[in-house]
């Protein structure tokens, strides 16, 4: 891509907002924070200890130059999540849209990017679906044993390769520890919703083994939205199975297998011709299989590591009309092997420098196999191999750098691409004060859709070229009285060029630089040892290449957290409230297709709060209560499509082995 030189100029004369929102945003962060009493208080951690995404080896959060966030085990749990894509809400940079109720499609965009522009790694695998526009199918991902979620904002193809515009989302399930785990979890509430949990764990020195069954299903609400005369229930039903275990047969030495499998079914609304879609009975099936293998061995006292691992992932989607004919099938397939060297050494007479050097190598297949009554059975597929170099440097621990260079050897059909990063992360101890700064590029594949797809009214484009994207960012994290409360800010800047649209009947790459720009505010304050509260507040900007703003992209985001822990007849429990605003948005409609008519629609900001309630009955027993929307809210995310009203859910936790009131449910 071609880097333009004016774009220092312009990150140093935008105003994001003008002065008013600078101040509002200011006043806002400044409220909270003296609103904390000065009383004696645990510290929240200011960053993660390890990031696993942030870098090809973990690295220390403080070390880390990257945006990126972490989502616990405990946070999931304390905020009672089930549909894993509602807690990305709550992390800086990200907006979510669902197409309706719980099941439909849910699109996440990080910094402005498109959907697709997002990488998504569960436990390593990249599941982005080769066949459904290599978009993850968020709707479809339960909270089911999941050790931690990691975003990891901006340009990542240097690391990651393709599909990293946006950032990486890296998904962690849990990982036993030492002896025996069983739990279960059970739970019912509103729109006829049932959702059970059964888990088990083992680990020991050399070995462990776990595995989830989760069990969701709804009656939902219209996807259709009702308020339009649609009052058909569209229905929604999950089942999630996951399998993790590893073998260290010598101490230098691991091998571990990853599997997991999601069947699911959605009752689906009508796309009338132009203009709303309508109720319907069509319906959908999905099944997604995931698995890895993955051998490590150490040598030289832990200083050179190698890695190897090979993946697959299948997304499996059939499509039905009212009378259960099959209408389509789309199959989407990823298989990628690759092996990592790391090299770990120290000079201490020189700046007490700790070096890490990592090569990797890279050979992915992406695979779509479509069946329709227009275009028959037709399978296509790409390939690509991946080349990997990383160099992070510390320097007396105050200083941290890294720099990472990819090429990648496309398919014939479309160019080669090479992509950088380059990450700085400086810590002043005394002050508090952690300096963070990252640049790099990303690219972007043609889908297989845009490449070979054909449809009545599309043929597709062998002639495409990637993508590309330049990313820049800097923020700054301040621990404030005594590390109770941690403030970071961030400003962002993205330019994507060879944006590929649909023109006429086929797919081109479009000239011109699409532009995202913004700031990233979070707060994380334990004002009392039983209390927590976090913040986040994002500004975006986004112009296409023709000055207009991009549609689904609120200019306005923000999330407030707040847990309070007590406890009742001398057992532990706990309140919370969550608080998620979504400002206005545009989105588009077509009046009508021959000729052509679009019209932009304005989708009005909504407010939701959600609070719920945690009760230790006993060592081994838990009841706990939620309400979601309470405030009974009516939005839409995409025009035309219904969301959930209020919503009450309650239900038992059952624990067996390992430590009281946990085990992965």
């Amino acid at each position: 891509m071609i880097v333009k030189p004016q774009f220092m100029r312009e990150i140093r004369a935008w105003r994001p907002g003008g002065a008013r929102a600078r101040r509002a945003a200011v006043a806002a962060l400044a409220c909270c924070t003296a609103a904390l009493p000065a009383v004696a208080a645990d510290t929240p951690s200011p960053h993660p200890e390890v990031v696993v995404s942030a870098s090809r080896v973990p690295v220390a959060g403080r070390e880390s130059g990257s945006a990126v966030t972490v989502i616990t085990d405990e946070q999931l749990d304390d905020r009672q999540v089930r549909i894993v894509s509602d807690v990305l809400r709550d992390i800086p940079g990200v907006a979510v849209n669902r197409s309706g109720s719980t099941g439909t499609l849910t699109q996440v965009r990080l910094r402005g990017a498109e959907g697709n522009q997002t990488l998504v790694l569960i436990d390593g695998i990249e599941v982005n679906n080769p066949a459904g526009a290599s978009e993850f199918q968020f709707q479809n991902l339960l909270n089911a044993g999941i050790a931690r979620i990691e975003v990891l904002r901006g340009p990542q193809s240097a690391l990651w390769g393709s599909d990293a515009i946006g950032g990486v989302i890296n998904i962690v399930t849990k990982r036993p520890g030492p002896g025996w785990t069983l739990a279960a979890r059970g739970e019912g509430g509103s729109f006829s919703t049932l959702d059970g949990l059964a888990h088990f764990g083992y680990g020991a020195e050399r070995l462990y083994v776990s595995g989830t069954v989760n069990r969701y299903e709804t009656a939902g609400v219209s996807i259709a939205d009702a308020d339009a005369g649609n009052p058909e229930r569209d229905g929604y039903e999950n089942l999630t199975g996951r399998l993790k275990a590893g073998i260290k047969p010598a101490r230098n030495f691991e091998i571990e297998i990853v599997g997991m499998r999601v069947d699911s079914e959605l009752d689906n609304d009508d796309s009338a011709a132009v203009v709303n879609i309508t109720d319907g009975d069509t319906t959908s099936e999905t099944v997604q299989t995931y698995g890895l293998a993955k051998a490590t061995l150490t040598l030289a006292d832990g200083a050179w590591e190698h890695i190897l691992r090979t993946a697959y992932a299948k997304d499996e989607t059939e499509f039905f009309d009212g009378t259960g004919a099959n209408t389509f099938s789309s199959h989407g397939s990823k298989k990628k092997t690759d092996y990592q060297t790391n090299v770990l050494f120290e000079t201490p007479a020189f700046a007490a420098a700790k070096h890490t050097l990592t090569f990797a190598l890279e050979r992915e297949t992406d695979t779509q196999f479509t069946n329709s009554g227009f275009s028959g059975p037709n399978e296509v597929s790409v390939q690509n191999t991946g080349y990997v170099g990383e160099y992070r440097l510390g320097l007396w621990d105050r200083l941290f750098l890294s720099a990472a260079l990819r090429h990648d050897d496309n398919d014939p059909l479309f160019d080669d691409s090479t992509t950088w990063r380059t990450t700085l992360a400086y810590v002043i101890k005394p002050w508090g004060t952690r300096l963070h700064a990252s640049a790099g590029t990303g690219a972007k594949n043609p889908t297989l859709f845009e490449l070979f797809g054909a449809t009545p009214s599309f043929t597709g484009n062998p002639s495409l070229g990637p993508e590309t994207a330049l990313g820049v960012d800097a923020g700054i994290e301040q621990q404030l009285w005594d590390r109770r409360v941690v403030v970071d800010a961030t400003l962002f800047a993205n330019w994507i060029e060879d944006l590929i649209s649909g023109s006429g009947n086929t797919a081109v790459n479009l000239p011109g630089t699409s532009r995202t720009r913004g700031v990233e505010l979070s707060l994380a304050a334990t004002p009392r040892p039983d209390l927590r509260i976090d913040l986040s507040y994002t500004f975006l900007q986004t112009r296409d290449a023709d000055g207009i703003s991009l549609i689904r992209r609120p200019k306005h985001i923000a999330a407030l957290n707040a847990l309070y822990r007590f406890r009742i007849l001398d057992r532990a429990a706990t309140a919370n409230i969550g608080i998620r605003y979504g400002g206005d948005q545009t989105d588009t409609v077509f009046n009508s297709f021959f000729p052509v008519e679009i019209e932009t629609k304005k989708l009005e900001g909504y407010t939701l709060v959600n609070a719920g309630f945690s009760w230790q009955v006993t060592e081994r027993l838990q009841l706990f209560a939620r309400g979601e929307n309470l405030l009974d809210e009516h939005y839409q995310e995409v025009f035309g499509y219904g969301a959930p009203g209020l919503g009450v859910f309650a239900g038992l936790r059952l624990t067996l082995g390992g430590a009281p009131g946990t085990g992965g449910t």
